[in-house]
Formats: C-alpha cells, structure tokens, sequence
C-alpha cells in the first residue's frame, strides 16, 4: 500500500472494533511493537513489555475477562444513557462499543501493553495512587504509537483499559511477575469499518492563552 503521511494517519485513525478473522503476521505485529518502543520513556527505563496473545483459547480468556469487566463496570446501562438518543452516530457508536465487549475474543491479536514501575516504593497502595496516572507517561506515547502504526498498515484498533477492573485475573492469565502492570488492551485486525477522517472540536474551542478562559485566536 502507498505511504501515508504522518498527518494523513493522525488525522484518519480512529476507534474500530469490528475485525475480519484474517491473522495478523508475526513480522506486522513486530513492526507495530517496535513502533512502540520508539516512543518516550521517563529516564528511557524502557520498562515496558508487549504481550500479543494470537492463540484462539488464550484470548478466549483475555476475552473473559474483559466481558466480565463489563458486567461488572454496568456497560449496558452506560451505554444506554450515554448514547440511547436520537443521534445517528451515538447509536453507531453504543452498537461498536457493544459488539466489541461481546466479539472481542474474535479480534484475531490482542496486544497488552505492560509496565515495570522502576520506584521501589511502586508496590505501596498509597504510592500507586499517587502516581499510577503519571507513570502512564511512559506507556501510553508506546500505546499512541501503536495505533498510528496500526493505521498505516492498514489495521484497525481501539485504546480500552476496562479489563484493569480485574487486574489480578489479568496478570495470572497473562503469568506476569508482581512488578508488572497492565495498562491498555489494543483490539487489532483487518477492520470491517472504514478510517477516518475523525471528527473533533475546532482549536479554538479547546485552546487557551496563558490561562484557561483566555481564548485562542480564531
């Protein structure tokens, strides 16, 4: 396929969760890992693993898990107050969200990306809750370029972190070691849905000057 543009893939990825069953090579699936391992780590620790779960009955289980996550995080009903208006695209949107917690086991990889917290203190609750969101800082740029990867491949995806309500169940399927956490699970096959372009917000709407209320100029 012809080579995108950077912009042209920022601009085009967007949330996807319907996969044709096709495989994804093992040499793609490199690629796509070794695009997030060029991303930014705090002190380029690097502390991140990749674990791309392809076997049909291991993702089963990670498929478990995550509708399990559903359950218990009242998916339906969420889904229904959030987007059971009239808009044609909230309706489209509650559908995808609905068919990936019940397909996602069919999505024929299913990458986990991991972090090794490398504070010694990380294994205090009190301290995770204190930086558990600033860790994401050398996660989820690894993440981010998964997924720009993803699209200019040609494969789709989606960010989802729901199965993290049953962390411990995820770690014992995927045997990782206590220092280890789960930070996102990515969906990815061959879409059945079409790229973008994505709809978003105009700068000005979302931008300030030096201090928020102070707008950006149109």
């Amino acid at each position: 396929m012809a080579e995108l543009g950077i912009f042209e893939v920022m601009y085009s990825t967007r949330a996807l969760r319907r996969f044709k069953p096709d495989p994804v090579p093992d040499d793609v699936i490199t690629k796509l890992i070794e695009a997030g391992t060029r991303a930014a780590s705090g002190s380029n620790d690097q502390n991140w693993v990749f674990i791309a779960v392809t076997d049909a009955s291991q993702r089963a289980r990670v498929g478990g898990i995550y509708q399990k996550a559903a359950d218990r995080a009242h998916m339906p009903d969420y889904i229904k107050a959030k987007f059971g208006g009239a808009d044609r695209t909230g309706r489209l949107i509650a559908k995808s969200v609905v068919h990936l917690v019940e397909h996602i086991h069919e999505a024929p990889l299913l990458l986990v990306a991991c972090l090794k917290s490398g504070n010694p203190a990380a294994q205090d609750p009190k301290f995770r809750e204190r930086m558990g969101r600033l860790e994401g800082a050398s996660i989820y740029p690894a993440v981010q370029n998964i997924m720009l990867a993803c699209r200019a491949l040609g494969l789709g995806t989606v960010l989802t972190t729901l199965h993290g309500l049953h962390e411990e169940e995820m770690r014992e399927v995927l045997g990782l070691p206590i220092e280890y956490t789960t930070w996102a699970l990515l969906p990815i096959g061959y879409p059945t849905d079409k790229f973008g372009p994505v709809k978003r917000k105009p700068v000005t709407e979302v931008a300030y000057r030096d201090r928020f209320g102070s707008p950006w100029p149109k």
